[in-house]
């Protein structure tokens, strides 16, 4: 490729500068942003009145609350910790991917929140890529960014929600609860650090703790190293034999894991499993990453041990 004026070369091959997304995708993000707030407020409304009345998170108590806040639009200032706190998490995520894409002159749409009425509030959030990743650093970049900003901001969050968690015995006995969250190591950890004489599955977490576990969760399921996941960019970027093979066992595996843990990998393993039909650009440049990146690498699988969790919601019958 030719090189572009005013542009440092990218090893054997160069990048143009792309332009800035439109003023229409703009509009569009802000939209779909202003929707997830609403809508994270709402579920983040349920978590506060959880946590004030020492109850575990129900869903007739959601749909309660669902109901309360379109007749009492005022009610919903109590769900600002975990809808701002939540949003925060995701946006730095995506924003880690938009910014690498930029750094290599990839062409990115704005982030793109998914609002949905659920207990969390939202499908999370992407970006639209729009032009060819030409190299595997750039594709490392890409996909290890994300996880591993979005990770960092998380993590301070998850402290502050355990600090301020209420301990409560038996919690999952609760006769107003019928779902209980799962306990990621990451939990346990901050846990054993900042409440060490209570068991994580004890703690009524503060909202802002429940945002960033959301969050946590999120990271952990992107982190998925399959397709074009950002797990799948990391591991393609490291060794495009293993990403193959990955791609083809991970969906298998999953099927399993589903019967005896959470059913929701099920759908996981459709899902991934329809990411191998997916055609993958092809990169350019196969030069190796580097050592560095190799590090990030290796952190980037840390970080999924400590976010993933066998059942991340469990519903008491």
């Amino acid at each position: 490729m030719p090189a572009w004026p005013g542009r440092p070369p990218q090893g054997r091959y160069y990048a143009a500068d792309q332009p800035h997304p439109s003023a229409r995708s703009l509009v569009l993000s802000s939209g779909l942003f202003l929707l997830t707030l609403v809508t994270s407020l709402i579920a983040g409304t349920h978590f506060a009145a959880a946590y004030a009345h020492n109850q575990a998170a129900s869903l007739d108590a959601f749909v309660q609350t669902f109901r309360l806040t379109y007749r009492n639009p005022g009610a919903l200032l109590a769900g600002l910790p975990f809808a701002l706190t939540l949003l925060g998490i995701l946006l730095a995520h995506e924003l880690g991917h938009y910014f690498a894409c930029r750094r290599h002159h990839i062409r990115a749409s704005y982030p793109y929140f998914i609002p949905a009425p659920t207990l969390i509030g939202t499908f999370g959030a992407f970006i639209l890529i729009r032009s060819p990743i030409r190299s595997m650093r750039a594709l490392f970049d890409v996909g290890a960014s994300g996880p591993l900003v979005g990770f960092l901001v998380a993590l301070p969050a998850l402290a502050y929600g355990v600090i301020h968690a209420r301990v409560i015995p038996a919690l999952d006995a609760d006769n107003n609860a019928d779902l209980i969250f799962g306990v990621p190591l990451i939990l346990r950890l901050v846990t054993a650090t900042f409440q060490p004489n209570a068991h994580a599955t004890d703690l009524l977490l503060h909202p802002v703790g429940r945002a960033a576990w959301v969050g946590m969760f999120a990271t952990a399921l992107n982190l998925l190293p399959v397709g074009q996941l950002d797990g799948g960019h990391i591991v393609r970027s490291v060794s495009p034999q293993l990403h193959r093979w990955i791609s083809l066992a991970l969906p298998i595996a999953l099927v399993p894991l589903g019967y005896f843990q959470w059913q929701g990998w099920w759908i996981w393993a459709l899902i991934l499993f329809g990411l191998q039909f997916v055609r993958m650009a092809p990169i350019y440049d196969p030069t190796p990453i580097d050592p560095n990146r190799r590090f990030a690498a290796v952190m980037s699988l840390a970080v999924f041990i400590l976010c993933f969790m066998p059942y991340p919601v469990e519903r008491l019958l």
